[in-house]
């Protein structure tokens, strides 16, 4: 569960109709724990984070799994809105702040009564 979060976390971005934060959102981003990367793209009219790189021995997670979200802004650099990870077939709460270096994504299960919170700094 705790490694579904990280990655939930870690993945969440924006939708179509966060335009504004296009240049800030997509590419390659490092979670802050040193165990994922991930590379943030369209898909079809939604945004998908699609994990590029797992530290070995990494529970839950490899590489090719994907996090498909539907984000809009709610303010400069955030977004919030719903992701689904496929590989799990579950739908989380996710809330968003970008800039050019760095992002936290928050995920939540549960109705919100758990969320994580993780950092990523963006890879050139």
């Amino acid at each position: 569960m705790k490694a579904l979060i990280s990655t939930l976390v870690a993945l969440a971005a924006m939708s179509a109709s966060a335009h504004a934060a296009d240049d800030q959102l997509f590419g390659d981003w490092a979670r802050g724990d040193g165990k994922a990367r991930v590379k943030i793209v369209r898909c079809g009219g939604d945004l998908c984070a699609i994990n590029t790189w797992i530290k070995p021995g990494t529970k839950d997670e490899k590489a090719g799994d994907r996090l498909v979200m539907s984000v809009k802004p709610t303010g400069p650099g955030k977004l919030s809105g719903t992701a689904f990870d496929p590989q799990r077939d579950r739908s989380y709460r996710i809330n968003l702040t970008v800039n050019e270096t760095s992002m936290t994504t928050e995920g939540c299960i549960l109705g919100g009564l758990l969320c994580k919170g993780v950092g990523w700094t963006r890879i050139n």
